[in-house]
C-alpha cells in the first residue's frame, strides 16, 4: 500500500535562495578566513599542530595512495633475475587498447617454454583498466608502482621497452635449492629490421 506524503509549498524567500546563497557564502568565507589565519600563523612558526587546509602542498607534500591503484606498470623477474613472463600473449590480447606487443622467443631452460624477446607498452594509448594484470597467469604484470608521474616530448618516448619495465622491480633472493634449476637469459632485443611493428 503506497504511502501518501504531503509536500509543503515553499515560500517566496525560499523560492528565491536567497537564504541559501547567503549561507553558503558564510561557509566558504569562514573556510577562507580559518585557513588564512592558519596560514600566517604558519609564516611566523606558529600553530604548526594545526593543519591550514586540506591542499596538499605539492610536491613537496603527497598525496596518500591507495594501495589497489593502478600506476605505471612493471615486470616482475624470477629468482635468476630474468622476466617471469612466458609470453603467453594472455595481456597483449585481453588489452583493449591494443596497446601491448610481444615478441616470444624459446627459454634456454627446458622447464620454461618461453619468453618475451621483446615486450613493449605503449603508454600514449594505455587507458590504465588493468586487464592485462587480471589476465596474466603467472602474475608476470602488475601495476603497483604507485607511479603517477610520467611525461614525454615524443611518442616514441612514451613506449615502455622490456629493460624498463624489469627496471622497477627487485631481483627476489636466489634461494640455494632452486638455483641450478634457473639459466640466466640475456634480456637484449634483437635488432629491428627494416618494417618491424611498432606499437
Amino acid at each position: 500500500m503506497a504511502i501518501k506524503v504531503e509536500e509543503r509549498s515553499l515560500t517566496l524567500f525560499e523560492k528565491l535562495y536567497i537564504g541559501e546563497v547567503v549561507r553558503g557564502l558564510a561557509v566558504t568565507f569562514r573556510h577562507f578566513a580559518v585557513n588564512l589565519t592558519l596560514h600566517i600563523l604558519h609564516v611566523f612558526g606558529l600553530a604548526k599542530d594545526r593543519r591550514a587546509a586540506e591542499t596538499y602542498q605539492y610536491p613537496e607534500e603527497r598525496r596518500p595512495l591507495a594501495p589497489r591503484l593502478r600506476s605505471l606498470h612493471r615486470l616482475t623477474r624470477r629468482p635468476d633475475g630474468s622476466p617471469r613472463c612466458v609470453a603467453c600473449m594472455m595481456c597483449e590480447t585481453v588489452c583493449p587498447a591494443r596497446c601491448i606487443y610481444i615478441v616470444a622467443g624459446e627459454h634456454p631452460n627446458p622447464q620454461i617454454e618461453k619468453y618475451p624477446v621483446r615486450f613493449d607498452i605503449d603508454l600514449g594509448l594505455c587507458v590504465f583498466c588493468g586487464y592485462c594484470v587480471e589476465a596474466c597467469p603467472e602474475d608476470a604484470i602488475r601495476m603497483d608502482t604507485h607511479i603517477l608521474e610520467f611525461a614525454a616530448y615524443s611518442r616514441e618516448e612514451m613506449v615502455l621497452d622490456l629493460k624498463n619495465l624489469l627496471s622497477r622491480s627487485p631481483i627476489p633472493p636466489l634461494h640455494p635449492e632452486v638455483a641450478p634449476v634457473y639459466q640466466l637469459v640475456r634480456l637484449e632485443s634483437p635488432k629491428q629490421e627494416g618494417n618491424s611493428r611498432t606499437p
